[in-house]
């Protein structure tokens, strides 16, 4: 079914302004797929906030033309399925992710920060951890010196303060029994 001049002007529109807000765009090939497992896909890209969409490929170079996706024009040939994502690694991640457990997808190019991928760079990105993942790591990192020189100084008022607390219940029972 062809959509008319005014649906291709209002898909163009779309597609250019989620681009706009895009940080990764991730293009993989889907001949052979069931629509169980595109439908399987479009649901883990939605959990992911990933906006996945089966686009006429000269409908995505001009959507693309003037953004930093437009380096990956030239991969934009055959039945593609177009993954934008304003996290950096998301688009990546589900469509690679998706593509180890169904050997129909298959990974062609992608863009991030103005320069084209290949499918290896696009693996390669998705490869990388979550935002959330590298901020609790860092999170991690910066904790623990503080933790270690806690532990330490906890250490060392321990052995100070552990003969006094030792000698102090013995004096404290000598005591007790000239108050007897």
């Amino acid at each position: 079914m062809s959509l008319n001049r005014n649906e291709k002007q209002t898909v163009v529109t779309d597609v250019a302004a989620q681009a706009a807000r895009s940080q990764t765009l991730a293009l993989a090939e889907y001949r052979g797929m069931t629509v169980e497992h595109l439908n399987a896909l479009r649901k883990t890209a939605r959990e992911k906030g990933v906006y996945l969409h089966v686009l006429k490929n000269t409908l995505a170079r001009r959507a693309v033309a003037g953004t930093g996706f437009e380096v990956a024009s030239a991969a934009m040939v055959g039945p593609l399925i177009y993954g934008f994502s304003e996290d950096a690694v998301a688009a990546a991640k589900v469509i690679s992710d998706f593509a180890k457990g169904n050997d129909k997808l298959i990974v062609k190019a992608g863009a991030y920060a103005g320069k084209k991928l290949d499918a290896e760079g696009v693996k390669a990105l998705a490869s990388i951890p979550s935002k959330e993942v590298l901020l609790a790591q860092l999170l991690g990192l910066m904790q623990s010196p503080v933790a270690r020189m806690a532990r330490v100084l906890a250490a060392i008022a321990e052995k100070r303060a552990g003969p006094a607390a030792e000698e102090a219940p013995a004096g404290a029972a000598e005591a007790a029994p000239a108050a007897a």
